[in-house]
């Protein structure tokens, strides 16, 4: 794999950014890694960090270079700070930057693929309820979309978590309760019938275990297919390190 640190102007935020990027390469030679490249353009991994995280946070803790070139598989980990991947009411406008900017900046720079059957997205925390907000609001983008421990229900935590930061939090990104389009659980009941195969995985002991549980209700209740599981864990890199295994290996990659 090339790991390759990105830094970069964007027009939607107005400023300097970065990300951090793996390629796959053969590596037929290099003792310990298994390369999977091939000759075309390979499949995509959009890959969120969580709120106190940057870009580089999945490649310090996790093992993903490793796991994605078992695959085969370019993973694109971009910077949104605490913006919980929105266009914040009072500060940028990470959501435009997200799902308009950042595929066409990577779509320029690299050489990967940019059909839906070779997309993906995965998040921990609040990455993985920007992952299914991705998902849900641009559903023709993604084959499969992966949350881990997702911070999923921001109207739940609006209304219960008055932690003065949270409540800054809130106020600053979302001008006080999420709305239309940012409260997932009614994306989800309200979702088109062709989504993507969304998977979820929460820690029982994880704080946010409520937030999957609800959203996972409501995903049921809307009659919209989910692959949820629940086991022992807590909020930390172990398991999400453990997980996004398991997310790699139930990826539909054609490749």
């Amino acid at each position: 794999m090339a790991l390759i640190r990105c830094d970069f102007y964007s027009e939607a935020l107005e400023v300097s950014t970065s990300m951090t990027v793996l390629l796959p390469g053969q590596a037929r030679s290099q003792i310990g890694i298994e390369g999977h490249a091939g000759d075309a353009a390979p499949p995509v991994l959009y890959l969120l960090h969580g709120l106190t995280d940057d870009d580089t946070a999945w490649t310090r803790y996790t093992s993903i270079e490793r796991y994605a070139a078992a695959k085969g598989l370019a993973v694109v980990m971009p910077q949104v700070h605490r913006s919980f991947y929105a266009d914040e009411r009072h500060g940028m406008k990470f959501w435009t930057f997200l799902s308009e900017e950042l595929p066409a900046v990577v779509k320029s720079f690299f050489n990967v693929s940019t059909a839906r059957e070779d997309t993906f997205v995965a998040g921990l925390s609040m990455g993985g309820y920007g992952a299914f907000k991705w998902a849900l609001r641009q559903p023709e983008r993604f084959a499969a979309a992966a949350s881990l421990s997702g911070a999923l229900d921001t109207a739940y935590m609006y209304e219960h978590d008055k932690r003065a930061h949270i409540t800054v939090l809130m106020e600053r990104v979302f001008g006080g309760r999420p709305g239309e389009g940012d409260d997932l659980l009614d994306l989800v009941k309200a979702a088109p019938k062709d989504l993507p195969q969304l998977l979820l995985r929460c820690g029982t002991e994880d704080h946010l275990l409520v937030h999957n549980e609800r959203f996972v209700e409501a995903a049921r209740s809307g009659g919209v297919e989910i692959d949820a599981e629940f086991g022992p864990g807590e909020h930390e890199w172990g398991y999400w390190d453990t997980q996004i295994q398991q997310v790699l290996d139930r990826l539909p990659i054609k490749r």
